[in-house]
């Protein structure tokens, strides 16, 4: 069985905990100073909680780091004595490199992992990178296999963490953004506040599925609903006028610069 260890159990976290919780493969242990959201997990998931992040490393064979990235280094510091060659760092922490954290583990291979939020539903996209050559295959073939049941997990070189940052890991607040733009246009024709919420919500997981589940590129979807000088293509052609396909491309390279930037700190 292998011995996994959060320290950290906010929302990340602990959507993680909880997808993990479903194997009777996996035993999990975790610490916070959070110690309400500990005896909660401890409660719901069986979760194993440590008195600090130091007895946590030592007890597990799988490191989580789930902390602020600002955070990161201090509590690296404090459990690089105890990170052998035979234990993995994995770290959900934005930003920071598998060089950087290999600097701070001490002997210990690095897999970094970049998620979303949506892993707190079950929907996640989870970018592995397995770069680190000093990982073993055990711990390359383990970390994928247990994120999958989170979601949609792909193995990504580290060089592609920040175009997956800005596309998928920023992606969600694309998304609530535009959710609230139509929430906002319902209300202003006349729909209640809840009836707007309730249609837009249906409106995205439907055209979701659609997306995932049709034979058809989105490109063709999209052409289904817009029929010959009907109302569909009047709203397309408006934003066309204003760029706003431009404008998201523009937007997304936006966070892409910004991850980049993010990463030399």
């Amino acid at each position: 069985m292998k011995k996994i260890g959060f320290i950290g159990v906010g929302n990340m976290g602990s959507a993680i905990i909880r997808g993990l919780a479903v194997r009777d493969d996996i035993e999990i242990h975790g610490t916070d100073l959070n110690t309400e959201m500990i005896a909660t997990l401890e409660e719901e998931c069986g979760l194993k909680g440590q008195p600090d992040a130091k007895a946590l490393a030592e007890a597990c064979d799988f490191i989580v780091l789930a902390v602020k990235p600002q955070h990161a280094e201090s509590v690296m510091g404090g459990i690089a004595p105890v990170l052998t060659g035979d234990k993995c760092l994995v770290s959900i922490c934005a930003g920071l490199t598998v060089e950087t954290l290999k600097g701070w583990s001490g002997k210990a291979p690095v897999i970094r992992i970049m998620p979303n939020t949506p892993a707190m539903v079950g929907e996640g996209v989870f970018a592995i990178c397995l770069d680190d050559a000093d990982l073993t295959e055990d711990m390359k073939a383990f970390i994928p296999d247990a994120f999958d049941g989170l979601g949609l997990v792909k193995i990504m070189a580290e060089k592609q963490f920040d175009a997956f940052t800005a596309v998928i890991g920023s992606g969600p607040a694309y998304v609530f953004y535009f959710m609230e733009a139509l929430m906002e246009a319902g209300v202003n024709l006349g729909l209640t506040r809840q009836e707007s919420t309730e249609m837009v919500e249906a409106l995205f997981s439907g055209s979701a599925k659609l997306a995932k589940e049709s034979d058809y590129h989105v490109s063709q979807l999209r052409e289904m609903v817009s029929s010959p000088a009907g109302t569909t293509i009047r709203a397309l052609l408006h934003m066309d006028r204003m760029a706003t396909r431009g404008n998201i491309v523009d937007a997304v390279t936006e966070s892409y610069e910004r991850s980049i930037e993010l990463g030399k700190k």
